[in-house]
């Protein structure tokens, strides 16, 4: 019987939420703050979740601590949310990665952008078909940073692969896009925008159905406000929304995305809710900005 990943696509159609890692005192994974968090996304009515991602601090992770949060977060989530998984790196890490995420119960993955130096478009596709190919069971979703890669690419893979199901992509153009999806296949996919909530709604109007979302642990409400306009053709309102997020997005996008996790830890720890810490290469938020960012945080718990 062929798998029609109808569920893994429905979970991608939606915000898409990208929790973040918090550190202990001494360092560590903070477990317990780790559950909690998980716990307000799914009290808030948070359905879908990616961690081992870029919110998350992936690359500052060690192969041992993306495994504990793979554990922690299908083990906290259970039944109440769909699971996408981050992974990357080489290919037998990738996949020795998707193979941990799928014996715990997730239901897709997500493929990280490749960091190699040298990626050729071809490559692209080998790397991408090698990791899937080897979780047939689980829905596969491409990171798209990569704005030279075409359409055309992403229709091959999934010619070969039929558990890729979605796209998160990540490249700050929407007329790329919207050329992008269309060359790949608009309803082939379903097309998540991976820039967040400051390019949702133009992303929308060219064709995306989900978004993903840092902010969305800092207030819930806001980010399921954002989807619910925009699954209803709102855009006015989808504006009001950007509009009340504009600032906060700004200081995550600044120096090149720079304090784009450490804002929001620094929100999040105004809250009450976990540590500021971030590790290298990220950089805890200068004194002369927290009460910004804590002042943004409070408004929105208010």
């Amino acid at each position: 019987m062929t798998t029609t990943f109808e569920s893994q696509r429905a979970a991608l159609a939606d915000v898409v939420a990208i929790p973040v890692t918090p550190f202990a005192e001494d360092g560590t994974v903070d477990q317990d703050a780790h559950r909690a968090l998980l716990r307000r996304l799914l009290d808030a009515g948070v359905t879908t979740l990616t961690p081992n991602v870029n919110t998350g601090e992936y690359y500052a992770l060690t192969p041992e601590e993306r495994r504990l949060v793979t554990e922690l977060t299908l083990d906290e989530v259970g039944d109440r949310a769909a699971v996408l998984v981050g992974v990357g790196h080489d290919v037998p890490t990738a996949v020795a990665s998707a193979r941990h995420a799928a014996e715990l119960g997730a239901v897709m993955i997500m493929v990280h952008q490749p960091v190699h130096p040298y990626v050729s478009q071809s490559g692209w596709v080998d790397y991408h078909r090698a990791i899937a190919s080897a979780v047939p069971g689980l829905g596969v979703v491409p990171y798209i940073r990569n704005a030279q890669l075409p359409g055309a690419r992403l229709a091959e893979l999934a010619d070969h692969c039929p558990n890729v199901v979605g796209v998160k992509y990540a490249v700050p153009d929407a007329t790329r896009f919207a050329a992008f999806a269309r060359d790949a296949g608009l309803d082939r996919f379903v097309w998540v925008a991976g820039l967040a909530e400051p390019y949702a709604p133009s992303y929308f109007s060219a064709g995306a159905t989900g978004f993903t979302s840092g902010l969305v642990n800092v207030a819930p409400a806001v980010s399921l406000n954002m989807i619910e306009v925009l699954r209803a053709g709102d855009y006015p309102a989808a504006m009001k929304v950007w509009e009340q997020i504009r600032r906060f997005e700004e200081l995550r996008a600044a120096n090149g995305s720079a304090d784009n996790v450490t804002v929001v830890k620094e929100a999040l720890a105004s809250l009450g809710l976990c540590r500021r810490d971030v590790r290298p290469p990220s950089r805890t938020l200068p004194e002369g900005e927290r009460a910004e960012v804590a002042a943004i945080a409070a408004g929105w718990s208010a």
